[in-house]
């Protein structure tokens, strides 16, 4: 199954027909994986997940949570044998300040490149239609992708990434395969990230904050057109 044996399964399915007649047929669908996240001996954070990047996951998730804002406050994490368990040992923030992001310059090119870089899907959507996606980019470069069951994890594992590889996501963007309510701009503001590159839509909310913070938010985007909510 090329490496995906712990996020994918095969099951069976039966096919109903409006003529009445049924068949059945083998699907493949994305195996959720719980894991708990205990930092210096308390439970913190229950995640369901794919089981794909976790280190990633958990550093991303601390960040965009407002629990961390460096790697180097992170001194050790250890994962139980079946990896639904994460001790994370770190000098935790006591309060977020909300921040202003820097202003991002981009040019029309580089969200078209994401655009079709996405409709180009990725593996496990490939096989199962049932997951999100999140690509990093740095001008029209593209730095990291990965995917997972929830568009949350999805951006976490990729600010994740960027922390591990010392990547500074005050010159990157992000695209999502997901909405963007008001907790998804949070997650990449908290992040440092200042554009969010979106297939689908914004709330109110989300735009009212985007606008409030800087964040250059753009929706709708595919591989021939985009639409520009804030600033």
């Amino acid at each position: 199954m090329n490496g995906t044996e712990d996020t994918i399964e095969r099951v069976t399915r039966t096919i109903h027909y409006r003529d009445m007649h049924q068949e059945d047929e083998d699907a493949m669908l994305i195996k959720e994986h719980a894991l708990t996240v205990i930092a210096n001996e308390r439970p913190i954070l229950k995640l369901v997940c794919t089981r794909s990047n976790l280190r990633e996951l958990i550093i991303g998730r601390l960040v965009t949570e407002g629990i961390i804002e460096t790697l180097e406050d992170i001194y050790k994490i250890y994962f139980c044998k079946y990896e639904n368990e994460a001790r994370v040992f770190a000098t935790l923030k006591k309060d977020s300040e909300e921040k202003m992001l820097p202003k991002v310059n981009w040019v029309a090119d580089w969200i078209f490149r994401l655009a079709a870089e996405f409709e180009k899907g990725t593996v496990i959507h490939k096989m199962t239609h049932g997951c999100h996606s999140c690509i990093l980019a740095k001008g029209e470069n593209i730095l990291f992708t990965c995917e997972d069951i929830g568009r949350h994890n999805a951006v976490d594992k990729t600010v994740g990434y960027a922390f591990l590889n010392h990547i500074p996501l005050r010159e990157c963007m992000l695209f999502t395969s997901g909405r963007v309510p008001v907790d998804m701009v949070e997650k990449v503001v908290a992040a440092g990230i200042p554009a969010l590159v979106s297939k689908s839509v914004p709330t109110v909310e989300s735009v009212e904050l985007a606008k409030k913070v800087g964040l250059t938010l753009i929706c709708r985007a595919w591989s021939d057109r985009f639409e520009i909510y804030a600033p």
